[in-house]
């Protein structure tokens, strides 16, 4: 039986991976903002899993109380095998555009928050010998484009980040997986036209998550075909790329 953590529990992709976790039989800590959305997750969850659910309701942006939040999970779980972060915000570019501040927020919370509990995170599992911290990310990280690059950036952050981490880390005992998604069908793309088959559900996602923990995976793309349309765009060339329209 694991002990999970899951940091960001009130949006879709983390509410779908725990109920695919609950399935174990795991035992579980939820940290999410909406504290009546969270309730309502962690109650689900409790009847899915057949294990008491401890929750708290934390602005994650306030990264002084990152310390304090992993002493509380620690005082509920005794440990921690599984964290999965997974809190963000996609913001609107051309807002950003306009606004060092709102750019810098949005920094904040899809890189700066993300890296703070992935560094304690990772100490604790180096400190234990043990471990997978899973983190979600996005395939927007993985090149600027004119249309999310306030957003791409800070993803970009987070993967080279990771990457760092399952650097040192992987002769410790402990799994670093970085999850990147492309579309998906959630409320924070509730502004998008979603057709077509690059659209995902917030549950495929979730069960990729869940394979790349069983099976000890570095990065993921989910669904797995993003891989071969990043390689593709990573790869055009920067004088083509700047005259294109994404």
């Amino acid at each position: 039986m694991h002990n999970i953590l899951i940091i960001g529990a009130t949006s879709a992709i983390a509410e779908a991976t725990a109920r695919r976790f609950a399935a174990t039989g795991a035992r579980f800590y939820l940290v999410g903002r909406n504290a009546e959305r969270l309730a309502a997750i962690a109650g689900d969850v409790e009847i899915r899993s057949g294990q008491p659910v401890a929750q708290e309701s934390l602005d994650l942006d306030l990264i002084a109380e990152h310390p304090a939040l992993l002493a509380r999970v620690h005082q509920s779980l005794g440990h921690i095998d599984i964290a999965l972060i997974a809190h963000g915000v996609l913001p609107d570019q051309q807002a950003c555009q306009q606004s060092v501040t709102t750019t810098l927020a949005a920094i904040h919370t899809n890189a700066l928050s993300v890296i703070s509990l992935a560094t304690l995170l990772a100490n604790d599992f180096e400190a234990r010998q043990r471990g997978t911290l899973i983190a979600i990310s996005s395939v927007a990280g993985d090149r600027g484009r004119q249309s999310n690059y306030v957003y791409g950036a800070a993803k970009s952050m987070v993967n080279l980040f990771l990457q760092g981490l399952r650097n040192r880390l992987s002769r410790k005992g402990v799994q670093v997986i970085t999850i990147k998604p492309g579309f998906v069908d959630t409320p924070m793309t509730a502004a998008f036209e979603k057709k077509g088959m690059l659209w995902a559900q917030p549950d495929q996602i979730a069960q990729g998550i869940v394979a790349a923990a069983d099976r000890g995976r570095n990065e993921v793309y989910l669904p797995g075909f993003w891989r071969w349309i990043m390689l593709i765009i990573i790869h055009i060339p920067e004088s083509l790329f700047k005259r294109l329209k994404l």
